[in-house]
């Protein structure tokens, strides 16, 4: 079975819209919460999301393109320059239709959604765009990267909600493991900050209300934790067959060596409350890997910071990793860059891989009174400088799907 590794990075994030300035900010501790500015946030019981800023679109597409591309596209297609530009390849020698897209998003166009919906009921179905369901469908992220660069392999989207693009890496690793393509860009984006996107959310009380001190409301594992941060944006990766890759002397971040998925059958958002599921799509995936339980030393959790949800992985990662747990560094990306919901999965993937590159686990923020019944080592101190062999990112969604996936360091002057 063939080998996939990571050779290309793109990163839209509330820390910044590169991955440099994402990284940089991680390792900061930056916060990347504010209060929400893009509409009348009065009405709502919660006031701040971790958005994207200073993005423009039109560095990335030609002014048609953005006027006709809901912003989830945007940034997805950004990400997925930067990463394709990241990873060298040579587009014009490459064969394209052995490059394959699968990317993954929880909501999708759900801003133009909204916009055609207020149209339609103002303006009557005459005046509905043309271009309002290839704005809104979540499959159109990789028919754009497709389109953009030609690439003719395998190319659909993943959707499983805060999932949706852990399970896209999962299935690009399947493609290239069987050898039906050289290369697959993948990963997953959001852009679900909006009024309605933002009701619902409220209206099931998953957010947090800590409006009076935003940048400490994402705080997973606290005690004090009422809910999480909705985040946005596009992490892209460049999957490669190892071979294909080192053939060309491409720089290798890490290697991607197995995937576990389960199901809960228990709740419609609410996760198994012992963690069954997520213990299970850990287990799967440390079989997927061939490795020992004791061979991790990372875990990069799901970590949403809801009451519910940092228990019970806290007790499926104990429950996987017995004594070995106390050992292990844990830590939740979300606690800076919020939830990211179906893009979540992909830039914690992208935020592990940069961690086993450089031997650094980043901290935890915001955990000022830890959960008795969170008793993990979550880095709540600061970032860890410590080489790590096998690092893990789990990855939930609302309907019980469960994901991990399992990274290992790359050593490029070795190969």
């Amino acid at each position: 079975m063939k080998k996939a590794v990571i050779t290309g990075l793109g990163i839209i994030s509330p820390l910044g819209n590169s991955t440099e300035e994402f990284w940089a900010g991680i390792k900061s501790g930056k916060s990347g919460v504010s209060a929400i500015d893009r509409f009348d946030i009065s009405r709502f019981d919660c006031h701040f999301a971790a958005q994207v800023t200073n993005f423009d679109a039109t560095k990335w597409m030609d002014k048609k393109e953005v006027r006709r591309s809901d912003l989830v596209q945007q940034y997805s297609i950004a990400a997925a320059q930067m990463a394709v530009d990241d990873s060298k390849l040579d587009l014009n020698t490459i064969d394209k239709e052995r490059v394959g897209v699968v990317t993954g998003s929880g909501i999708g166009g759900i801003a133009t959604f909204e916009d055609q919906c207020w149209t339609f009921r103002d303006k009557g179905p005459g005046k509905v765009s043309p271009f309002f369901i290839p704005m809104m469908i979540i499959d159109m992220v990789p028919g754009l990267v497709s389109l953009r660069f030609g690439f003719k392999g395998p190319n659909y989207s993943t959707v499983s909600a805060c999932a949706s693009s852990a399970h896209a890496i999962a299935d690009a690793l399947r493609i290239i493991q069987r050898g039906e393509s050289d290369v697959v860009v993948t990963g997953g984006s959001e852009a679900s900050i909006t009024e309605m996107s933002f009701a619902g959310f409220c209206s099931s009380r998953a957010l947090s209300t800590r409006n009076d001190d935003p940048h400490t409301a994402s705080r997973p594992f606290d005690v004090d934790r009422d809910g999480f941060v909705m985040g946005e944006g596009a992490a892209i990766i460049v999957l490669e067959e190892e071979e294909h890759a080192k053939r060309r002397g491409a720089h290798i971040y890490a290697e991607v060596v197995g995937a576990g998925m389960s199901a809960d059958a228990h709740h419609i958002t609410a996760p198994a409350p012992d963690g069954d599921g997520a213990a299970r799509a850990m287990i799967a995936a440390l079989k997927d890997a061939n490795l020992k339980p004791e061979q991790v030393d990372y875990v990069n959790t799901h970590g949403t910071s809801t009451p519910l949800g940092d228990i019970a992985e806290t007790m499926a990662v104990k429950r996987v990793f017995g004594e070995h747990a106390k050992k292990l560094l844990v830590n939740s990306t979300k606690s800076m860059v919020g939830h990211m919901l179906g893009g979540a999965g992909a830039i914690e993937a992208a935020t592990t891989a940069l961690s086993l590159e450089e031997g650094y686990v980043h901290r935890t923020m915001n955990i000022q009174n830890q959960d008795p019944q969170c008793d993990l080592d979550y880095c709540k101190e600061g970032g860890r400088n410590v080489p790590i062999r096998y690092g893990i990112s789990n990855s939930f969604g609302f309907g019980g799907h469960n994901i991990t996936l399992i990274l290992a360091r790359y050593d490029n002057a070795a190969r």
